[in-house]
């Protein structure tokens, strides 16, 4: 019986690795995080109507959380069971699917490509208008440095909670009797939740709190053990460490931060500086040495070390459960 579970657990997780690798999500086919998004727009302009109250809010916020984290790894774990029920394959099938669209490997290299395409046609305009699809900051006045900086920023900030954070609950739910579906839905959840309430301006401030605070404590583990994996793979570890607790602590949230330094340090890159946010300027504080230039192949290699940093801890995880 062991046997087979750690079999049936390999053939998902691989399964969904490769799937995510070959399709990702091709913008017109249904995806969870599109039931999630309609659960919360809904929720939310119901709570809004209901009352102003900030106190009132919060706890509105809470319950939000609870009940999207909660039910979506139920849901997941109730669809997997039934297909079960009917037919193993099927249930096979659908948990590798599921756990599949947790993964944003296929759709985070898509994006970079996107914008790097017109870019490498000396396409400003092009470029300026791709980019403005993956990132909240104004990019009509963006120079040629600057896209390629905020393509590296997307592809490092979101590696984390985008494709490490998944894969991570994906593998604890391994061990659990969720199921890695399961587990992998209940966090994907939570990052949807943050990218959507969890703002600190108005009118999220106060519903979407709980949102912000229950992500960053979910993403906290993840992020940190993939800081220490590229810190490793990066084959220099002391600086790579050196630098994310030089520069890291300085960036507002308590894991993007550390994730944008991490590869901008593995990859002798600097990060950060002025933003414009519909017409506001942030500065957001340099993280890593400018030792090389960003260039499109220096991004390619942040999203090779995704796939390595990836592989790595699927492999590990392989290795491992064969002595349970």
């Amino acid at each position: 019986m062991t046997e087979f579970v750690d079999g049936y657990a390999a053939i998902v997780l691989m399964g969904a690795a490769g799937l995510d690798f070959l399709v990702g999500d091709p913008w017109h086919w249904p995806h969870p995080v599109q039931a999630m998004g309609w659960v919360i727009q809904r929720y939310t302009n119901l709570a809004f109507k209901a009352t102003q109250s900030a106190r009132v809010l919060k706890g509105l916020g809470v319950l939000l959380s609870v009940l999207l984290v909660g039910g979506s790894a139920m849901v997941g774990w109730g669809l997997v069971a039934i297909a079960r029920w009917f037919n193993p394959w099927l249930g096979l099938s659908l948990e590798i699917i599921l756990v599949a669209s947790c993964f944003a490997g296929r759709s985070l290299r898509d994006a970079a490509e996107d914008v790097l395409a017109p870019l490498l046609q000396n396409d400003l305009a092009e470029a300026r208008q791709r980019m403005s699809r993956y990132v909240g900051r104004d990019t009509h006045d963006l120079e040629r440095p600057e896209i390629l900086r905020a393509v590296f920023e997307t592809v490092a900030e979101n590696s984390v909670d985008g494709i490490m954070g998944p894969l991570f609950y994906a593998l604890v739910g391994v061990v659990t009797p969720l199921g890695s579906a399961s587990l992998a839905l209940a966090y994907k959840a939570a990052s949807t939740l943050d990218s959507m309430v969890g703002y600190r301006a108005a009118p999220y401030t106060d519903i979407g709190w709980c949102s912000a605070k229950f992500e960053d404590a979910l993403t906290w583990l993840p992020c940190r053990l993939a800081v220490l994996t590229l810190a490793l793979i990066s084959r220099k570890p002391r600086t790579v460490i050196g630098l994310c607790r030089r520069d890291a602590a300085a960036d507002p949230s308590p894991n993007s931060g550390w994730s944008e330094c991490a590869y901008a340090a593995s990859l002798g890159v600097q990060v950060g500086g002025k933003n414009v946010y519909k017409g506001v300027v942030k500065v957001k504080p340099l993280m890593g040495d400018p030792i090389r230039a960003i260039t499109p192949e220096v991004i390619r290699e942040c999203l090779q070390l995704n796939r390595v940093c990836f592989l790595l801890w699927l492999s590990i995880w392989l290795s491992v459960s064969q002595f349970w």
